[in-house]
C-alpha cells in the first residue's frame, strides 16, 4: 500500500508510525504550501515544555507556491538557533552524543528548498531506524488520489496528538512537566536510542465506536 503524505520537518511520532504501516510513502510536492503545518515546523521537549521551532521559507511565487518551490531563508542563522535549542533540550539524553554529528549535518546551511532539506531528513530517520522503504514525490497533484491511502490532511502541529496512544518512555525534564507526548521523531531518537523504531511501530491510533 502506497501512503501519501505532506512533507515534513522532523516529523511527529504518530507520522512516521502511519508512514511504517505503509509499502511505499510518497511525498506531496505539488499541492499550494499552506503556512503553519508541520511541513516547516516541529516541537522538541525543552527545560520549559513544549517547545515549537519555525524554519523561515520564502513562497517564490506568493500565496500559489507549490511546495517543491519553497525556498529556504537565509535572512536569519535559524540552522544555529534551532540547533541550539536541541542541544539545550536533549544534551543529557541518554542517546545525544550517538546520533547528534548525523543530526546536526542536517543543519548546515547547505540546502536551498524546505523540500530537499525534510526529503535529507526522511532519509536520516530511515538509516537510524534501519529501515529501508521506497519513498517518493508526487509529479502532479490528485485531490483524491487513486492509488495511494491519504494522509496529508492527518498530521498537524497540534491536532493529531490526541489520536493515537503513545507508550510512556523517560524524556529529560519529564520530572518538571509530565509525559509529553506526540512531539518530534527528535524527541524519541535521541530518548530511546536504538529502540526507537520499534516504540515508532507499536504505537497505535486510538479506537473509535
Amino acid at each position: 500500500m502506497q501512503g501519501l503524505f505532506t512533507t515534513a520537518c522532523f516529523p511527529p511520532v504518530s507520522y512516521m508510525a502511519e508512514a511504517l504501516r505503509t509499502d511505499e510513502i510518497v511525498i506531496e510536492a505539488m499541492e499550494t504550501y499552506p503556512k503553519q503545518t508541520i511541513r516547516n515546523h516541529y516541537s522538541i521537549f525543552g527545560p520549559n515544555g513544549k517547545h515549537t521551532l519555525s524554519i523561515p521559507v520564502i513562497k517564490t511565487n506568493g500565496n500559489h507556491t507549490l511546495t517543491r518551490d519553497i525556498m529556504l531563508s537565509t535572512h536569519q542563522p535559524w540552522q544555529k538557533i534551532h540547533w541550539r535549542s536541541i542541544e539545550t533540550a536533549y544534551n543529557n539524553s541518554p542517546f545525544f552524543l550517538y546520533y547528534q554529528d548525523q543530526i546536526s549535518s542536517l543543519y548546515e546551511p547547505k540546502f536551498k528548498y524546505l523540500l530537499d532539506l525534510n526529503m535529507e531528513i526522511l532519509a536520516t530517520i530511515m538509516r537510524i531506524f534501519k529501515i529501508r522503504q521506497p519513498v517518493g514525490l508526487t509529479d502532479s497533484f490528485e485531490k483524491i488520489p487513486a492509488m495511494a491511502s491519504d494522509f496529508r490532511d492527518k498530521f498537524g502541529i497540534k491536532k493529531n496528538s490526541h489520536d493515537f496512544i503513545y507508550p510512556h518512555y523517560t524524556q529529560v525534564f519529564e520530572s518538571r512537566h509530565g509525559f509529553i507526548a506526540g512531539l518530534s521523531i527528535l524527541d524519541v531518537i535521541f530518548n530511546l536510542g536504538p529502540e526507537a523504531a520499534l516504540y515508532v511501530k507499536g504505537i497505535n491510533t486510538v479506537q473509535t465506536k
